[in-house]
């Protein structure tokens, strides 16, 4: 990897000891000159750059829509919303960026735009802002620096030579339909009259924007606690608004569902190389994860690729153990498309391409327990019935089976629950910008809240025998299953968007032959 610093080669190396100290050695790796005749060399002899045609982006109606429902929510208060800046991995190194999702949501930015970008909603009058809305809203940002600077080959996190072409602020103004303006411009209009208009600031996405905006407000003696614990409503505002989903949405994750499903095809093509090697979980998730970076952006969480008894840790991803013939491969994996949506889907599949008998009557007495909670999705059903009809399956399987240790009725009240020790996990949750989208939603809406179209959440019920559970048959032991697929609430019923992933026994394994040749 090219060094990424700008120390040059004419600075001196070390103290007049001829020791060198920490900070130069953190500088030690570049050799890049400084020389006048380098810069002037430097900054010549560019062919002209075309300028691009930029049209108005799809998602730009929904997200000036997004932005309508905020301000109607925050009259008079200035909203501001970062995207975050780029966090270190090692060193001198960071991650692939990432912006906050209600960024993302209200900006309608994804893959990787933009570091440190601030998205602020400027309160006017009422009725005479953007859309007939309370406030104007304007993007701040670092646009690309032209040819003829020194960012453009001296910094390792903005300039062209470095990382390619960058937008301008033309780009996104035409892109986006927003103001766009540079992000020297942000502080002053982020911490001006701080003291008279209530700014509400989305927490915890920039800790430099947090400090701003709380030292503007102490300076202007505005009360610390009150105003950052008032905050906390921009953030559960943000989550709620994206309960439901609107068409553009519902077309992103219905993308990242079909190049998932093309993942999981990769994933059991490569299982004849997993099978009885050295962590052959790795091959499967390195073969989900090329697709992720082939389809979309990145993978949309950790792939859990768990075989045999890792397939009973529900969140396994560190994916390093062999598959054995005649195993289950639990695969639970979803890919962020560009967007930044993502689904999240889990099929657990025979590696040799059969069911056992008793992996088939766990695997099916699962698949009965998400059929029966596919069959009540439908507007204003509670979000929480969904669960509880699938584990009041699960249990009825689980006392046909005798592995209860009291009776049905007595496991299934509030002071029993036995079955839970098998199903300890929530069988939905919603899905969007984030895996487990709107987290921070008030539970009336979420958890107690009312099914509406548009809502997209999972449902994924599971069984879970550890090979060292004494409280079932040993042929139980070392099995864990669980199906999840993604449902879109309808005005009439529910629709399963990733039905076409096989999941009925005899169609899974004829999918898995299938592919195997």
């Amino acid at each position: 990897m090219s060094e990424n610093t700008t120390q040059t080669d004419t600075e001196p190396t070390g103290t007049p000891s001829g020791e060198d100290t920490p900070t130069q050695r953190d500088t030690n790796r570049s050799q890049k000159p400084t020389s006048k005749a380098f810069k002037e060399f430097m900054a010549s002899h560019w062919a002209p750059s075309q300028p691009p045609e930029y049209t108005r982006d799809e998602v730009a109606d929904h997200a000036a829509q997004r932005r309508r429902r905020v301000s109607e929510e925050f009259r008079g208060q200035r909203v501001v919303v970062p995207a975050g800046p780029l966090k270190v991995r090692s060193n001198d190194t960071d991650y692939r960026f990432r912006p906050h999702s209600a960024f993302a949501h209200l900006t309608g930015l994804g893959v990787d735009h933009e570091p440190d970008a601030v998205l602020i909603l400027e309160p006017v009058d009422e009725g005479t802002g953007d859309d007939g809305g309370h406030h104007e809203a304007t993007l701040y940002f670092k646009p690309m620096a032209g040819r003829d600077t020194e960012e453009f080959y001296a910094s390792a996190r903005h300039g062209e030579f470095w990382i390619g072409p960058r937008p301008v602020l033309e780009e996104f103004r035409t892109r986006l339909g927003l103001r766009t303006k540079d992000i020297d411009e942000f502080e002053p209009a982020v911490t001006k009259d701080a003291g008279a208009t209530q700014i509400r600031l989305l927490r915890n996405s920039s800790p430099q924007v947090d400090a701003l905006i709380d030292s503007a407000r102490s300076q202007a003696g505005v009360e610390l606690e009150s105003a950052v614990e008032a905050d906390g409503k921009v953030t559960e505002f943000l989550s709620e608004l994206r309960l439901v989903k609107d068409p553009w949405e519902i077309e992103q994750m219905r993308s990242s569902v079909a190049a998932t499903q093309a993942g999981f095809e990769d994933v059991i093509r490569a299982l004849p190389r997993a099978v009885g090697t050295e962590r052959g979980e790795r091959i499967v998730e390195g073969a989900f994860f090329a697709r992720a970076r082939l389809e979309g952006n990145d993978l949309g969480y950790d792939t859990i690729a768990a075989s045999g008894n890792n397939a009973t840790i529900l969140h396994w991803i560190r994916n390093n153990a062999r598959i054995e013939p005649g195993e289950l491969l639990l695969l639970d994996a979803g890919i962020e498309v560009d967007s930044l949506y993502t689904c999240d889907i889990t099929r657990t599949i025979p590696v040799s391409g059969t069911y056992s008998p008793v992996q088939r009557r766990i695997y099916e007495a699962v698949l009965a327990a998400q059929n029966a909670a596919m069959s009540i999705v439908r507007p204003g059903v509670k979000f929480r019935e969904l669960h509880a009809t699938a584990v009041r399956v699960l249990a009825e399987h689980l006392d046909e089976w005798g592995l209860l240790p009291v009776s049905l009725d007595e496991a299934l009240s509030p002071e029993g629950q036995h079955h839970r020790r098998w199903m300890p996990h929530g069988t939905s949750h919603h899905l969007g910008l984030d895996v487990h989208d709107c987290a921070q939603a008030k539970r009336e809406l979420y958890l107690d809240g009312e099914l509406e179209p548009g809502m997209i959440f999972t449902i994924e019920p599971g069984l879970y025998f550890k090979k060292e559970d004494l409280a079932v048959p040993e042929e139980y032991r070392g099995i864990g299953v669980r199906i999840e697929d993604d449902i879109l609430v309808t005005e009439d019923g529910g629709e399963n968007l990733s039905a076409a992933v096989p999941r009925e026994p005899d169609d899974v394994e004829a999918w898995v032959q299938r592919l195997l040749g």
